[in-house]
């Protein structure tokens, strides 16, 4: 299981604002941008690598979610937060997809010795250096790593998302863990600290 804390997706959205913001009300359809902007945000500055490109997932995915609020139900049990957050991943994944920033990644189908799942180091406490360390880092596999650490997603839920197999979901945490040990550990401390958690959008 992932070793990951509650996604800062995880907000209990009242049923009452989600009926306000279907109906078009201005101040609710706010309170919800103010709300999921910063983890929208920095889910998506850390999977694709950028702000532009992270600001770009942030408008596309409370369009469109803005767009489709008539049409969610809480079926099977999914908060409008996992809602919100599924069309947030699949936004990064389409515009990486796009921009053909996966075509350099190299399948690990195979790599079963890699067993490097566990948590990341304590430098990963400092903001600046884990935001160089994951910029450095393929597209998938960083994608990969975010989703698993910081987002608790499991490797059968990642195998969907990338069309791949839960086997290749490991291999990129195990290899991508390791890896992402190694800049961590290697790279200069500043002075601002976060962990596998969202970063706001203007910090």
């Amino acid at each position: 299981m992932p070793a990951a804390s509650p996604s800062s997706f995880a907000i209990d959205v009242p049923d009452a604002l989600l009926e306000r913001a279907r109906a078009g009300e201005h101040a609710a359809l706010e309170q919800l941008y103010r709300w999921f902007e910063r983890p929208v945000f920095t889910l998506a500055l850390r999977m694709c690598g950028d702000r532009e490109s992270a600001a770009d997932v942030l408008q596309d995915t409370m369009l469109k979610v803005f767009g489709h609020l008539g049409g969610f139900r809480r079926r099977d049990g999914c908060p409008f937060w996992g809602w919100l957050r599924q069309v947030a991943v699949n936004e990064a994944l389409m515009r990486l997809r796009h921009q053909r920033r996966f075509a350099q990644d190299v399948a690990l189908e195979d790599d079963h010795w890699l067993q490097d799942e566990g948590p990341l180091p304590s430098a990963a406490a400092d903001a600046a250096r884990l935001q160089r360390a994951l910029a450095a880092l393929p597209a998938v596999t960083r994608s990969v790593l975010w989703l698993y650490h910081a987002e608790g997603y499991t490797h059968d839920e990642i195998a969907v998302l990338m069309d791949r197999s839960a086997s290749f979901s490991k291999s990129q945490v195990a290899r991508g863990t390791r890896r992402l040990r190694q800049l961590l550990e290697a790279a200069p401390a500043s002075t601002t600290h976060a962990t596998l958690v969202p970063e706001s959008r203007h910090a």
